[in-house]
């Protein structure tokens, strides 16, 4: 039986090879002799001196120990493109713009039987939550808890298909593709032309639909015009670019921010884009001369009243915008520093199932210097509406859980309000989750909704209570998620951060499927722009830039 060997493959871009695809100072050397290369092949070898493990000396280990790195890379031209091979630990040698960052999910998607998956590497951008999922039988992705709407499959392993056994018997891609194969030297050019075969098939979108709907961008090129578009977009002050704290924040603890890069800035009590310009024309800096590289420099503090910091985020990392590269169909998101590829069909989609359950919400408009305040102001004005923010219906032993902000009943349903001043991508995804997490233990766990029903009888006035507590009884519950927000809402979904909207879906899917009727809407915010206040200073001096 031929033995199978480990080989990590890379398709390099067209017009990348042996020649232009190494790091400068690579370190690797060229010329070694190798009687069995394929035809045309170039070979780099790794052969550093042996040196002793950092360990050796940590422990005062007498034993002359030593440790050898090796390794190769073999450059195989295949038709009109080229192949890299890596053995051992060297394809950090590769450029970064030198290699296709989709190769090996795709030829893995092609390839595997999708019956038989072993582990799956996901990301959920909107709460930038990674997991890694590792089944001991063969299953399909379904078995994973993949959610196609709102993750990103960043790896996959699976048993190959039977007409490519005589390949590989399973494969795991990402940006390269690692296999086991009894193939021959001289037959790995034949691997890589059926490689790249099953690189440019789209079959994959028939056995896994909609799997690739959201994908990181990670070549260093199309970042690179990605970041010159929202270089452009800042420059001319777009509307379409916004700021936004990268985390989830308790608003109750009276959130104030500051700008830091080109020396000391005010105190604000609200995020908003036009600060940080009104920031830089106070020393002196004008917007159009900064790059991307000092965006990554200057920072938003979050700070309290007094302007000390609790935490720092770059202005990059900071900024919310959605663009799309001329000539593509795609659009282009950037959250948390990140940038990603959404389908335009996705999209579309998106806006389709959202934009009929925007309606409009029955709340006063806001104005107010904290969400909390808003809630009890809301209940305090009118008889209709409970203040439920900050309470707990959690069984006995369990975490708080917060059943809504505000309770009201319309219809003969128990309407939990679920209120954000925000329109963030962190804070919303945090709002969805809780509203549907807190229906779910309603419906299942009769403690729970026992626990509600107290909170609202002791809540409610005395002769209204019956009123308010008999759809609780029922069982019957409604749900809306109000956004407060200075933009305009009549553009309905478009309000929201990509990321929100996918977490928004996913959470509305949820709550239909649990035959509970849920909408959002928006509450326009009325509380005055306030001037920036100046930083309270210390013996030591002023606040540092």
């Amino acid at each position: 039986m031929t033995k199978s060997r480990a080989f990590s493959i890379y398709l390099l871009k067209e017009g990348c090879d042996a020649s232009n695809a190494l790091k400068d100072n690579h370190g690797l050397a060229a010329d070694v002799q190798a009687d069995a290369l394929p035809a045309e092949a170039k070979l780099f070898v790794l052969d550093a001196e042996p040196r002793p493990p950092w360990w050796k000396g940590y422990f005062g280990i007498k034993k002359n120990l030593r440790q050898v790195t090796k390794g190769a890379l073999v450059f195989l031209p295949v038709g009109k493109r080229t192949f890299a091979v890596s053995f051992g630990f060297v394809a950090h040698n590769l450029k970064d713009t030198s290699y296709e960052y989709d190769f090996g999910l795709r030829v893995t998607l092609n390839c595997v039987d999708p019956r038989k998956l072993k582990n799956t590497d996901t990301l959920e951008p909107g709460a930038a939550r990674r997991q890694k999922t590792q089944m001991a039988v063969d299953s399909d992705l379904t078995y994973f808890d993949f959610d196609r709407d709102s993750k990103i499959l960043k790896s996959l392993t699976g048993k190959a298909k039977p007409e490519y056994q005589n390949l590989m018997k399973h494969a795991t891609g990402a940006s390269n593709l690692r296999i086991n194969s009894p193939v021959a030297a001289e037959d790995l050019p034949a691997l890589c032309a059926k490689l790249l075969e099953l690189y440019a098939d789209d079959a994959y979108r028939t056995t896994f639909p909609d799997i690739q709907n959201i994908t990181p961008v990670r070549d260093p090129v199309v970042i690179a015009e990605l970041n010159g578009l929202l270089l452009d977009a800042f420059h001319a002050k777009s509307n379409d670019l916004y700021l936004a704290i990268p985390a989830i924040l308790d608003y109750g603890d009276n959130v104030y921010t500051m700008f830091g890069g080109v020396g000391a800035g005010l105190i604000y009590d609200d995020v908003f884009l036009g600060r940080y310009y009104e920031y830089l024309a106070d020393h002196g800096v004008d917007p159009t001369s900064l790059s991307i590289n000092d965006l990554k420099k200057h920072v938003l503090k979050v700070t309290d009243e007094n302007g000390d910091a609790r935490s720092s985020y770059s202005i990059f990392r900071s900024l919310i915008f959605d663009t799309a590269l001329p000539g593509s169909g795609d659009a282009y998101h950037l959250v948390e520093g990140d940038w990603y590829r959404v389908a335009k069909t996705y999209v579309g989609r998106l806006t389709k199932f959202l934009d009929p359950l925007c309606s409009s919400v029955t709340l006063p408009p806001y104005d107010h210097d904290a969400e909390g305040a808003y809630n009890e102001a809301v209940a305090a004005g009118d008889g209709s509406f409970l203040c439920l923010d900050k309470t707990d219906i959690s069984p006995a032993g369990q975490s708080q859980v917060e059943p809504c902000d505000l309770y009201s009943v319309n219809d003969g349903h128990a309407v939990l309000h679920h209120v954000k001043v925000s329109t963030f991508s962190a804070d919303l995804s945090h709002l969805f989750n809780q509203g549907t997490n807190a229906i779910e233990l309603l419906r299942i766990d009769d403690e729970v909704r026992k626990n509600l029903r107290t909170l609202v009888a002791q809540k409610a006035a005395k002769a209204a209570r019956a009123a308010f507590t008999a759809p609780i009884d029922a069982g019957s519950f409604r749900v809306v998620f109000a956004m407060v927000t200075h933009k305009d809402t009549a553009l309905k979904s478009e309000n929201l951060p990509l990321f929100s909207r996918i977490s928004l879906m996913r959470n509305l899917k949820a709550l239909q499927r649990m035959s509970v009727p849920a909408s959002f809407g928006f509450i326009p915010d009325q509380t005055p722009k306030k001037e920036g206040k100046k930083k309270a200073r210390k013996a030591k001096g002023a606040a540092g830039s």
